[in-house]
């Protein structure tokens, strides 16, 4: 079993196609195939079933992908510590970050990290502070910016307060709220609202809002992404609650002070099991006072 084989078929999974595969991985499909079939000989098992018209795992391919996930990531990992110890930083780098990140520049600290370390593979994921927080905690990601309620911390990671912000509300320019300096709660309860979904993290603080103060509202729209609710914003279809320094960013929507509006905490994450070399450069390039080295 060798780990181009199973490079292979992390490809073959991951595209549902031998063809795409074959291009991912800069390989003739023949031999791309050749080697999968080498493979699932050597194993006593098929890994994929193959049709005229689709591609996808068998149960033992099932249960074949994660572990040459691990694999491959291991040996990632043995490579990368090794040019650590002779002083470069190379591997892969995987960040996940919230829409409404505001703390930090992303794409100019990526930047700024790639012209550093030019040997280290960048992954960006986007998505849920808890999503993002579970896939650190899993080892899928190596550091996270999250934007939770100031009644929540994250569990099972090493975290660091980035800053708080207190959300505003937005609504599209030709909303009579527009016209207000600021507003409150109860005024806000009377409109339609657009937001994230129920029980994430983006949406708990402005529900624990409305509830603390005895008020109800109609969240008529929910969609999975900010930017993608502002649009909606925009458009008149509903009103919203974002973190001021984010929505100070967005274009085609006005921002209102909300007089008792809640506050917003960023938080950056990391694993507690370990960081691999691109990790800790990408954590020291922050500048962040109190982050522990990691140990030798």
């Amino acid at each position: 079993m060798e780990l181009q084989q199973m490079r292979y078929v992390v490809a073959v999974a991951e595209t549902n196609s031998f063809t795409r595969a074959a291009g991912r991985c800069l390989v003739v499909q023949s031999a791309l195939s050749h080697q999968v079939a080498r493979l699932e000989k050597e194993l006593g098992a098929r890994l994929f079933e193959r049709t005229s018209r689709r591609v996808r795992l068998t149960p033992a391919g099932a249960a074949f992908l994660p572990v040459a996930r691990q694999c491959l990531d291991a040996a990632e990992r043995a490579a990368a510590e090794v040019a650590a110890a002779v002083g470069e930083v190379r591997g892969r780098l995987a960040v996940g970050v919230i829409p409404s990140v505001a703390a930090v520049d992303i794409p100019g600290t990526l930047r700024d990290f790639h012209r550093t370390y030019p040997g280290v593979r960048i992954t960006l994921r986007v998505g849920a502070s808890e999503e993002l927080a579970e896939q650190v905690r899993e080892g899928a990601l190596d550091v996270a910016f999250l934007g939770l309620p100031t009644t929540a911390r994250p569990e099972g990671v090493d975290a660091r307060e980035l800053a708080r912000d207190r959300l505003v509300a937005v609504v599209a320019p030709d909303h009579p709220l527009a016209r207000e300096p600021a507003v409150d709660l109860l005024r806000l309860s009377s409109e339609v609202f657009v937001d994230l979904p129920a029980r994430t993290a983006g949406r708990v603080q402005s529900d624990q809002a409305f509830e603390a103060a005895g008020l109800s509202r109609d969240v008529a729209f929910e969609v999975t992404n900010a930017d993608f609710l502002a649009r909606l914003v925009g458009q008149g279809l509903g009103i919203a609650l974002l973190p001021s320094g984010y929505a100070s960013q967005l274009a085609g929507i006005t921002a209102v002070e909300v007089t008792d509006a809640p506050d917003r905490v960023e938080h950056l994450v990391w694993s507690r099991t370990g960081r691999t070399p691109a990790a800790t450069a990408f954590l020291g390039l922050l500048g962040l006072p109190g982050i522990p080295p990691e140990p030798g």
